[in-house]
Order: C-alpha cells, then sequence, then structure tokens
C-alpha cells in the first residue's frame, strides 16, 4: 500500500513537471495562464471501497451558527465588499473539540499570492526529510527554521529549500497523504522560487503563483499539526514548538496581544505590496482555533487586525464547554516531551 502511494505522489508530481513553465514579470498572477492539468491521487489511505481518505475533511465540518457569526462579523467591520471582490479570503476553524472541529469560511477556496505564509510548506517539507533520515535536524538547521518561521528570513528560507529540494517540497504538498495542493480544491500551499532574486522553479500550475495559498488549505495544515498527523505527533510537536514566539509583532499578533497578552499562540504571516496574510493557531483560557485570512488590498495588514479580534470575539461567544483542565494538562505533558511550551 505505501509503495502504491508513493507512486501516486511521484505520478502526480510528473504531471506538474510536465507543464510547460511560463515567464511573467512578477508573481502577482496578472496574465496568468490557467493549467487544467494537476494531480490525480488520493489523500490518504484508501478506504474499502477505494476512496481515499482526508487527514483533515474540513469542509466536511462547516457549521451553520459559526458562519453566521463569521458572516455578521464581516458585515459590521465593513469588509462584505472585499469579500464579494475577493480581496480578501477568511477561514475559521474552531478547535476546542479537536476532534469534532467547526468550520466556517468566506473564499476559502480562493488561492491567493501568500507571500512568506506558504515558508511553513517549506517546513513540513524539511521534517518529512527528518523523519525520512534524508536530512540530520543540527542546531545549525533548527536555528535556521525558527529565523525562516519567527522572523520570516528569506534567506534562512531560500536555504532550507535548497536543502530540501523544490521538488520535494511539491512532492510533499502533492502527496497522497496531506493533499495540501490540490488541484479539485483550487490550488492550495504553494512554494516555486526561493524567496530572493531569481531561483524561479515551478509557478503553481493552476494561478501562476510563485508562493500561493487558499485559507482552507493552509487552516488544514494547523489542523493536521495539531492532530499529529504532520509526518508524526513527535515531528509534529517540534514543528509546533517552531512556529511558537514570532518576532514579529503586527496583524494577528498585535490583535490578540490587545486580547490576551498570555495567549498562545503558532503563527505564520506574510506581506508583499498590496499583498497580507496571516495564519495562525490560538490556544487561549481553554479554547482553542485556527484562522487564516489572505487579503489584496493597501489597508490589508489593518483588516487582519480587525478579523482576528473579531474571531476571537466570535469562539468566546460560545457557550460550549472549554477544555477541561485535564486534558490542558496532558497537552501541557506532551509539549513538554517534544519540547519546551511555547510562550
Amino acid at each position: 500500500m505505501r509503495a502504491w502511494r508513493n507512486g501516486l505522489a511521484r505520478a502526480a508530481l510528473a504531471l506538474l513537471l510536465l507543464l510547460p513553465a511560463t515567464a511573467l514579470a512578477d508573481d502577482t498572477g496578472e496574465g496568468q495562464e490557467i493549467y487544467r492539468r494537476g494531480a490525480d491521487s488520493g489523500s490518504g489511505k484508501a478506504r474499502g471501497n477505494g476512496a481515499p481518505v482526508d487527514l483533515a475533511p474540513l469542509w466536511e465540518h462547516r457549521d451553520a451558527a459559526l458562519q453566521a457569526k463569521l458572516e455578521s462579523a464581516i458585515r459590521q467591520l465593513g469588509l462584505d465588499g472585499a469579500v464579494r471582490g475577493k480581496q480578501l479570503s477568511f477561514a475559521l476553524v474552531d478547535i476546542t473539540e479537536l476532534h469534532a472541529p467547526r468550520v466556517a469560511e468566506l473564499n476559502g477556496d480562493l488561492m491567493m499570492y501568500a507571500a512568506s505564509l506558504p515558508k511553513i510548506a517549506v517546513l513540513l517539507a524539511v521534517f518529512d526529510g527528518v523523519e525520512k533520515g534524508k536530512i540530520r535536524l543540527d542546531t545549525m538547521t533548527e536555528n535556521k527554521l525558527k529565523q525562516m518561521i519567527r522572523r520570516s528570513s528569506n534567506s534562512a528560507t531560500t536555504e532550507m529549500m535548497h536543502l530540501v529540494g523544490k521538488e520535494n517540497i511539491a512532492e510533499v504538498l502533492l502527496s497522497p497523504r496531506y493533499r495540501l495542493y490540490d488541484p479539485k480544491r483550487n490550488g492550495g500551499l504553494w512554494v516555486g522560487k526561493d524567496y530572493g532574486k531569481g531561483g524561479l522553479w515551478r509557478r503553481d500550475p493552476l494561478h501562476n503563483l510563485s508562493h500561493g495559498a487558499t485559507a482552507m488549505q493552509v487552516a488544514r495544515f494547523y489542523y493536521l499539526l495539531e492532530t499529529g498527523k504532520l509526518v508524526s505527533p513527535r515531528q509534529s510537536a517540534k514543528m509546533k514548538q517552531i512556529l511558537a514566539d514570532s518576532e514579529i509583532n503586527h496583524k494577528f499578533v498585535h490583535g490578540l496581544l490587545l486580547i490576551d497578552p498570555k495567549a498562545n499562540l503558532y503563527r505564520k504571516s506574510g506581506s508583499w505590496r498590496t499583498y497580507h496574510s496571516d495564519s495562525a493557531l490560538v490556544e487561549r483560557d481553554g479554547r482553542a482555533y485556527i484562522a487564516v485570512a489572505l487579503a489584496n488590498s493597501d489597508k490589508g495588514k489593518h483588516w487582519l487586525v480587525d478579523l482576528i479580534q473579531a474571531a476571537d470575539a466570535i469562539i468566546f461567544s460560545d457557550d460550549r464547554p472549554r477544555r477541561a483542565k485535564k486534558k490542558e494538562k496532558k497537552k501541557r505533558s506532551f509539549r513538554d516531551l517534544f519540547g519546551r511550551r511555547a510562550r
């Protein structure tokens, strides 16, 4: 079965490699050629009837009440026009009950240029290589990963991309296990270019973006992380620790610090010209949720501050029970086992 899945992943990657590269002037996707070919593989182990299993089927967990609250908040913020104009996408996933997530989204499958946010895909690919014994997670490599995520260092990211190989990043994203880039879902996470001048390998086959994402696929990344299904429980815990302690205080971080300075955030953001994005797994006061926003506006960074505060208010307006202290103690023990507790 493993050989079969690996074969599918290689075939999916081969299909992408056969697609002709396009020479666009920039990474915004303007004048893009839309490819209609892509990977056609499953999302995990096959069911008895041959259908693939999605390890993070968030689309199946849409919650009408949560959706109504999100739409109301967007209207109150005056951002409904940005949603209609496809300048803004947002995904909110309540994971207070981890195995019964509640999902709300607006333009959740809209793929947009996401700047540095897709560096989380490089993080995943490196740890996939570590698990397979192809990469050694020494102190220098771990420090580079922290610089890549916490400081959003472009030089550290490019170094890690060369370490793992861009084709291997694509293979992990397309793999039947994760399907974090899925042509059937309008794409998802994609990294096809160094973070710097030059270094173009392959823009994504659907939208010609060098660094792209959809809100729902980024939300799936965090859900897989929290459920210990990114590579392995141990590697998931290590990745989560690296995603903590962001050194950039803006967007989601700025908004949440105004609410609760003691909140635990595991996040990655991105900015380039009018493109602003942020993503976070938030744990505070017995509740946990995932929020992802992608915006294309010179006001986008301000939108994201308001959005995370609105999302937090939505989560805490629910009268559902908060996570039990016993479960929180168990989670702390899990973090202590694989790395220090994130601040």
